[in-house]
């Protein structure tokens, strides 16, 4: 593979990646806290409705676990094109 070529196909993986993050942290920063939160007040976490819940916390935690998931398919991906740190 060329290096253009190569380096095309990172920045292809590396923004699906980004994208695909983004898109979980929408849905459950935007999507539980605001557009579902009826739906998810039905149901209690710790005594609290779910909605209220993900709004304060939830999506907090949720953040925090993407931003872990995030280093690792960097590495992942940083390894498959041999761009990785040794």
């Amino acid at each position: 593979m060329a290096s253009e070529e190569k380096q095309a196909a990172y920045w292809i993986a590396n923004r699906r990646i980004v994208f695909s993050l983004l898109t979980v942290w929408f849905i459950a920063s935007f999507g539980c806290s605001i557009l579902f939160v009826d739906e998810l007040d039905r149901v209690r976490v710790f005594g609290t409705p779910l909605g209220f819940w993900m709004a304060h916390q939830g999506s907090m935690w949720i953040f925090l676990a993407l931003v872990f998931i995030y280093v690792g398919l960097m590495k992942r991906l940083d390894r498959k094109f041999d761009l990785h740190e040794d």
